[in-house]
């Protein structure tokens, strides 16, 4: 992996405490993480609410009356099953045996042949997309490891000679990762081996390493053949991402994965801290069309989803680059 140093000390900057207290005016969960992750202290007492008030008391409420979501596994988009365990895992509430209960039923309905969850379409093979971001919630509330193997299994041999991962590849055939699924199955991976499993675990670090090199060689948005942008929503800041990738994304998987500060991150980051509020905060500027259980933020508006998500980047890598958004000592 291609490492720089950091470009500030983090011993220089220190976050806005009007920021701070907006934030902590916000739902228990993003108050939960604003104390993890920016203040450094553990409140279990806020994290055991996150699932019994506010936004994950809404998920909960919505269930159906089988205990789950939607429709089937997977639609409709957002509110199956998938994308609400996905939903709620992005909370950090606390391990709910009734969610673990219904992952591991999961487990055992929903895999295809190739061994990763959900078979779609005639072809009858699994979307690498959606395998990762079921390893990402699933691993998270501890579900047992063998029936994660072979997901593992079939993520692995998805991994693209190029280091990264492509939906594509095992249905229709690609020749070039994509930064959607590569930012999905990183965030898979890397959930795993954080909660101790370790089937595969060597495999998957050189996976998650050259994934995270994948992403780097496009600096996290260009053409890595014409220096182009490859697509201009991968430059908007939407909460919540669903399967869809953006820089914002990217670098908040950098940070909570502890990936090194690399000199190509810099313009991704520039094109972040370019779209801060006066106030030091930053919007959601676009939702995903389709049906949701609830809006947790308006499109245009200030976002703490995504201005805990920046000063959680900041924090990591302590970059000083907009003076209104932080204070120099």
């Amino acid at each position: 992996m291609h490492v720089k140093s950091l470009p500030v000390q983090k011993s220089l900057v220190s976050i806005r405490e009007d920021v701070i207290d907006w934030l902590l005016e916000g739902d228990v969960s993003i108050q939960y993480q604003v104390y993890k992750y920016l203040l450094d202290e553990e409140r279990p007492d806020l994290q055991k609410r996150i699932l019994q008030e506010g936004w994950g008391k809404a998920f909960m409420d919505a269930r159906n009356e089988y205990g789950d979501w939607g429709q089937k596994y997977y639609q409709p988009k957002w509110t199956s099953t998938h994308y609400t365990l996905y939903d709620i895992r992005c909370l950090e509430p606390p391990i709910d045996p009734e969610i673990a209960d219904l992952i591991e039923s999961i487990i055992q309905s929903e895999k295809g042949p190739d061994g990763g969850i959900l078979p779609i379409g005639a072809t009858q093979k699994s979307d690498m997309c959606i395998n990762g971001m079921f390893l990402y919630f699933s691993t998270y509330f501890h579900v047992k490891e063998p029936g994660l193997e072979s997901i593992v299994d079939c993520l692995i041999h998805n991994w693209m000679p190029d280091g990264g991962f492509n939906c594509r590849l095992n249905r229709s055939g690609a020749r070039h990762s994509s930064m959607h699924t590569t930012i999905s199955v990183l965030e898979g991976i890397s959930s795993y081996l954080d909660h101790g499993y370790d089937y595969r675990g060597d495999d998957l670090i050189r996976c998650r390493d050259q994934a995270v090199e994948f992403l780097l060689m496009h600096n996290l948005f260009r053409s890595d053949h014409t220096g182009e942008i490859i697509h201009k929503d991968f430059l908007k800041l939407c909460h919540p991402s669903r399967w869809k990738y953006n820089v914002l994304r990217a670098m908040d998987y950098f940070a909570i994965a502890n990936v090194p500060w690399d000199l190509r991150m810099s313009e991704a980051m520039d094109q972040i801290l370019n779209k801060i509020n006066k106030k030091g905060t930053f919007n959601v500027q676009a939702h995903h069309p389709g049906q949701v259980h609830i809006k947790m933020e308006e499109a245009g508006r200030p976002s703490r989803w995504n201005t805990l998500k920046v000063l959680r980047i900041l924090k990591r890598y302590g970059v000083h680059l907009h003076k209104q958004f932080l204070k120099v000592h």
